[in-house]
This record gives structure tokens, sequence and C-alpha cells, in this order.
């Protein structure tokens, strides 16, 4: 004790001020020193533990010291934790060898060394867990201090750009940006700015984009205590963004080549698609089909398909297999209509059948139901109607419990929906829902190229169904070229079939030319006023014939001949062979 009281008072007071517990022993094991904290650990005062045996003051772990101090190996000093001790005591020679002059006994409470013991496991534990998260993450991570000195960057990061994260950490975050790494410290612009930044950033040594984030982590008195950065590579994305481009590209390429051998089957169908605005028409309707589209409305006059392209629909869906169920909702009165769509329970009106009625949306679960004159059904019907889109949901006539229902709606009308509903006859709500999705069927007389193709098609039908081989002549064609046809395509099949059934000759000229003259030729395409009815003809194909001329001497090919006439350039070879032209004509 008296070396410690000659010391300086500076020394004193650190050894006293530890919160270690130190004792000082001679060479014969007898206490000479010890400090405040020792005799608080040891529950003795000063007076009677200096001058006494380390044996008698630390019995319950001297046994373990002197095996030490036998052993004579004095390098390094030893813990020595006993079942019994109420405290962990460290002992190490003073002095080196031969010349040891006492020993330092270092004692510490077992709880406290436990409880650093504890702290010390769960930090290196949370440190791995956090080494390994960052690791784990394909996405670069650099955590950085307020300062913006580098605390961690994960092996991500260090393939990004191609560096060795032990020669960044502990430096400042502009030195990579010093070294050329990259052009821009996101991890400054963060701190300077305490808000998220986002950068885009090249990096020149392994050619790569990388979208750089930095988050500020705020303390509490409003100060950058960390900065965590995340690098996303974008060269892959970029890669990957190009190939999906590709893909779709392609996949609309099929589609498209589809679509065509599609349209290449309607003809087993009826319908003919050879016109600009049909295959206009067409695609639109192909397209709400493979989407499995509801509400779709098909508008056109009387006698274009519209039931036909309704069941093209339906067939070309994924509800294909499923019911497809028709109703005119002009064929039939309001009560009765009502009770055919809707259903009715038993005893609902008086002649109801006493097991009641499913209804036509009923059996059209899973599968489509065509509406068609919609612009004729009955205000009530129109508000049911409505309710069903709204909900998918129908009520039968005299019953209370709603019935779920999942069917697609095909409406279809030949009158002006828009003018009906201002006029308030039909629902103008209704009429905005139905307005989703709309098909517009152009009439015949504004598809002149369909004509020849219906024509040609109708006639190989009836021949085929009558087992005739009756024909018609290309003036014919002409003059069906030029027939208004009111009644669209019903009106020419109709026609067609009639003359292979009823016409004796096997040219059809005169039986057509005969229709059209009783009761028929007013409504052949007007020209110039001075022409006679069937003159016209003629003089409509002469024009025809000069106009082609005068095209091919201006235009190197027909696609240019197509701009230049305003039709198609199927259009142009159609009506160029059906005229004997070639190019080879105007030379």
């Amino acid at each position: 004790m008296n070396t410690i009281q000659s010391s300086t008072l500076t020394y004193a007071q650190i050894f006293n001020d530890c919160t270690l517990g130190f004792i000082v022993a001679d060479t014969s094991q007898r206490i000479v020193a010890l400090n405040v904290r020792a005799e608080t650990l040891l529950g003795h005062s000063t007076g009677p533990i200096i001058g006494k045996f380390l044996a008698d003051v630390l019995p319950d772990v001297y046994p373990v010291i002197q095996e030490y101090i036998a052993r004579g190996t004095h390098e390094k000093g030893e813990h020595i934790i006993t079942k019994d001790a109420r405290v962990v005591v460290h002992i190490a020679a003073v002095g080196t060898a031969p010349h040891i002059t006492g020993h330092l006994i270092t004692i510490l409470d077992k709880k406290e060394f436990k409880e650093a013991l504890h702290n010390q496991q769960l930090s290196t534990n949370n440190n791995r867990q956090l080494n390994a998260i960052l690791n784990s993450s394909t996405d670069g991570i650099w955590v950085c201090d307020g300062n913006g000195t580098i605390l961690a960057i994960n092996k991500a990061s260090e393939e990004f750009n191609g560096i060795s994260a032990k020669d960044f950490i502990g430096k400042q975050s502009t030195y990579a940006a010093e070294l050329g790494l990259f052009d821009r410290s996101v991890t400054i612009e963060a701190i300077n700015s305490k808000q998220p930044v986002t950068i885009a950033q090249h990096v020149k040594k392994k050619k790569r984009r990388l979208m750089v984030s930095g988050t500020p982590i705020l303390d509490d008195k409003g100060n950058v205590s960390l900065v965590i950065v995340t690098e996303r590579d974008m060269t892959q994305l970029n890669a990957i963004s190009d190939k999906l481009e590709q893909t779709l590209m392609v996949t609309e390429k099929y589609k498209d080549q589809l679509t065509e051998l599609r349209m290449q089957e309607l003809a087993g169908q009826d319908i003919i698609v050879e016109s600009t605005p049909m295959k206009h028409t067409m695609r639109i309707a192909m397209k709400l089909a493979h989407l499995n589209a509801s509400n779709i409305l098909i508008l056109g006059e009387s006698g274009t398909g519209k039931g036909l392209l309704s069941r093209l629909i339906h067939k070309s869906s994924n509800r294909s297999t499923k019911q497809f169920i028709q109703i005119n909702c002009a064929a039939l009165p309001e009560n009765l209509l009502e009770a055919e769509l809707f259903g009715y329970e038993k005893g609902a009106f008086t002649g109801a059948r006493e097991q009641g009625k499913v209804g036509l949306f009923e059996l059209a679960h899973g599968g489509t139901l065509f509406l068609d004159e919609i612009g004729d059904l009955p205000l009530p019907l129109q508000a049911k109607l409505l309710k069903y889109l709204d909900d998918n949901e129908i009520i039968r006539l005299g019953g209370t419990k709603p019935r779920r229902i999942d069917c697609s709606i095909i409406a279809a009308t030949n009158r002006d929906l828009e003018a009906l509903a201002a006029a308030k006859h039909f629902r103008e709500d209704l009429f905005f829902r139905l307005n989703t999705f709309v098909l517009n069927i152009p009439p015949l007389r504004n598809r002149p190229e369909d004509i020849f193709e219906l024509t040609r098609h109708f006639l190989a039908k009836f021949n085929a169904a009558y087992e005739q081989n009756k024909r018609i002549t290309s003036r014919t064609l002409k003059i069906l070229n030029n027939y208004h046809f009111p009644g669209n395509i019903r009106e020419l099949e109709n026609l067609l079939k009639q003359a292979v059934v009823m016409s004796e000759d096997e040219i059809l000229d005169d039986f057509i030319r005969e229709s059209f003259r009783y009761g028929k030729g007013k409504t052949i395409k007007a020209g110039r006023k001075d022409a006679s009815a069937m003159n016209l003809n003629d003089y409509l194909f002469e024009q025809e014939e000069e106009l082609l001329k005068a095209a091919l001497k201006k235009c190197r090919s027909t696609r240019e001949m197509a701009h230049y006439l305003g039709i198609s350039q199927s259009s142009v070879v159609r009506k160029m062979k059906k005229h004997h032209l070639t190019p080879d004509t105007m030379q």
C-alpha cells in the first residue's frame, strides 16, 4: 500500500475509480495493495485485508491460483471461474521470469461477468445476422455514417463495382469517386439534402448501369446518423426488357397471323372479310373475343350479319364450350319476354307452369347471351338488364332470392340508340353501359369488295346444297356490284339462292336481271342523271376501267395505285383482274 500512497494522486484516483477490482500480492502470496472496487466485491474493509494471504481472502479460487503460480508459466495471465465463487478472477504475474516480484489479481462480479459475456454474444450474433442479411441481398448495399464514412459494403456491391470492401471501409464515400469508380456520391447528396436521393450511375470499370438510392437515417435531433445506399443493376434489367420487348413483338406477330388464319376460316360461317372496313371490325371482334370481354354492342343495318358475328365472338372466346343463347327482343310482348329472359317461380302468374321455368340468363350461365334488336327492349326490362350488368344477379318472376349468373352479354341493334336515349325511349344509363365495346358492321353497299367474294361463296354453297352447277358472268357481277342492297347480305343470299333453285338456265344472268327489273331497279347506285338504268352499269364499268388505266400510268405499284384511288391494295388487284389489266397493258 506504501507504493500506492507514494505514487501521484492521479495514479491513485485511476486505481481506485476503476470498475474492476485489483489485488496486488507479493511473491509470498501476501496482499500488499487493493482498490476500493476489490474491497466492495470481497466485502471487507481495507485494514484487515492488507497483509493477509490470498488463501484467506479468496479461499474458493485459491487452489486454482496456487496451481497457476506453481506451474511457473507466467507469460500470460489466466481466468479462474469456479462454481461456488461469487467472483471471476484473473491472475497475472508482475515482472518477467525469473524476476517475478508478485502477482496482480483482477476480480469481477460473476453476475456482471455473465451479463457482459451474454451481451457480447448477442452483439456477435447480431453482427453475424446483419452480415448475412447484407450479403444475401442481390442488390448492392453500402452503409455510411452521418459524416460519409463507409461502415459496410456487401458482396453484391463488390461484384457490381469490381472492388474489395476492405479497401473502402473506414474511408470517405467520396474516395470511390476520387478513384474514378463512379461520377457522383449519392451518400453526400443524401447527407446534404437529408432526403432520399436516387440517381443513375455508370460504373466505368465494370461497364454497368446502376440505379443508386441513398436513404438518410435521422436521429432525434434531426441530424443524419446513417446513410443506407442501395444499388440495382440496370444492365441486366435493360437486357431483360429488350428480350421481353422482342418476345412481345413475336407474340403480336403470331396473334396477327392467327387473326389472319381465323379470318380465312370465316367463309365457312358465311362471313366474308375482304373490304378494309370489315377487316377492321373483325380484328376488333377477335381481340374482344380473346380477352373474354362482355357488354359488346354490335351496330349495323338489318341483314349485315350481326348474329353471325356474335356467334363467332362466342366461338372464339374461352366460353366456346358453353351455351350460346339468342333471343330477339322485338319478337315477343313484354310479359312473355320478361319470363323468357329471367324465368319465373311456381305460381308466378296465371298459366305459369307448376314447376316454374328457367330463364335464358340462367341457361346462358358460363356462356354467352345474345340480345338481338336491343333497341326494342321495353323500358321496364331495360332496368332489369341494367341491374344484371351492374351486379351479375337476376331474380325470377315471382321470386325473392337473387341468383348469381356469369354470362357474357352481346347486344345488337339496327337502331340509333343514342337518338333513342335522347328521346327517352331507351335508358341513357343502359346506353352508356352497353356503349363500352362497340362493333360497327358496315352495310354491303359500302363494302363493294365483299360483294364479289360473297357472290362466289353463296353460289358455291347453294350449288353444293342443290347439286347444281349454276354461274353468272362478269356483266352480272358488275350489276350486283353497283346495286344498293337495302337488305344487305341477307338480300344477296336470298337472291342467289332463289336464282340457283328457280332458274332453268346454267347461266343466271337473265334471272338476276329480271329480279332487278321487277321492283328492284330503283336501288341501283345513281350515276349521271342522263344515263338509263341498264346503260348506267356499262357506263360505270367503263369509268372504273378508265380510272384504273389512269392510275397505271401514274403509279409504279398496286400499293401506289391503292393510295391514288383511295381503295385497298387487294381491291386494286381484284379490279385489275376484272378488267383484264396488267402493268404491260399500258406499254
